[in-house]
């Protein structure tokens, strides 16, 4: 296939930050082939052809993670193995989130409104869900809970589909640059109605803000997803391939029993940053 000619696992070891280019342009390439070809449903078949652009590299990355498993032989070399992949990874989602978050804001708003209304949608539900007369706890355990359900789709689909994770993940990154987008653009408009369009101090400064406001704990929600991706994906490859009961796959179950139980951890960090830290912020 030619996008696994573009990049390979390999090579995205060895210059992660290239990830970052590859994946704005595999979100830019599907936001307008989605406008163009399937206008109506845009804001779904983007994801769709996003994820698809990106199955080779994830389905190989999956792969060596899970034959790496079988050649290491203590837990912390296997977790520092993984974490080369997950480092790539984040690039690749970084880039999508650039270019989502780009286009929403430049965009004309009648085509930014059809191309993320499914994502608009998505958000004003979680807003709805979590606003009202709750206390910390509450809104923690409700956004906790969203997150950990997220969490058990991308080892299932990661498991039964192989890379089927990144159609959960490339759809947070679009949700989540949606979020960041309506907060930089109603924010520039704002500023530009108040103090012209001069000062371009002002906009960074905005720019700045709805990144920060989501990243500070959206960073950990996508490694945690990632992690719990990859298990699933290493588990899945090892059930075809391996025997069950060899200590081979006794030793790719602990290894992915392992990642599960980190990406969990790292979840409720993140939600603990959501809640307690970012509305002090921001």
């Amino acid at each position: 296939m030619v996008l696994e000619s573009i990049i390979n696992p390999f090579k995205a070891e060895k210059k992660p930050w290239e990830l970052w280019a590859i994946g704005f342009l595999y979100a830019t390439a599907a936001l307008f082939l989605s406008n163009w070809i399937f206008k109506e449903y845009a804001s779904l078949i983007m994801v769709f052809l996003t994820a698809m652009a990106s199955i080779p590299l994830i389905y190989n990355t999956i792969r060596l993670e899970e034959k790496k498993d079988q050649f290491l032989d203590t837990e912390s070399k296997r977790l520092k193995e993984h974490s080369k992949a997950l480092i790539f990874l984040m690039f690749l989602f970084g880039g999508f989130i650039a270019a989502f978050v780009l286009w929403y804001v430049v965009l004309p708003a009648t085509f930014v409104q059809n191309t993320f209304s499914a994502q608009t949608l998505t958000i004003r539900t979680i807003n709805t869900r979590v606003t009202g007369d709750f206390s910390g706890l509450k809104t923690l355990t409700i956004i906790l809970l969203n997150n950990i359900k997220v969490l058990i789709f991308c080892i299932l689909f990661s498991f039964l589909y192989g890379a089927g994770a990144i159609f959960i993940l490339t759809w947070n990154a679009s949700v989540i640059a949606t979020a960041i987008g309506n907060f930089i653009r109603l924010n520039l408009e704002i500023a530009t109605t108040k103090i012209g369009i001069a000062k371009w101090a002002s906009y960074f400064h905005i720019v700045s803000l709805g990144l920060l406001r989501y990243i500070i704990h959206g960073i950990p929600e996508v490694i945690a997803y990632f992690v719990a991706g990859l298990a699933g994906g290493i588990i899945s490859v090892a059930v075809i391939k391996e025997n069950f009961g060899t200590k081979r796959f006794e030793k790719i179950i602990l290894d992915s029993s392992d990642l599960i139980l980190l990406s969990v951890v790292i979840l409720i960090i993140a939600a603990l940053l959501e809640v307690y830290l970012t509305p002090i912020l921001f």
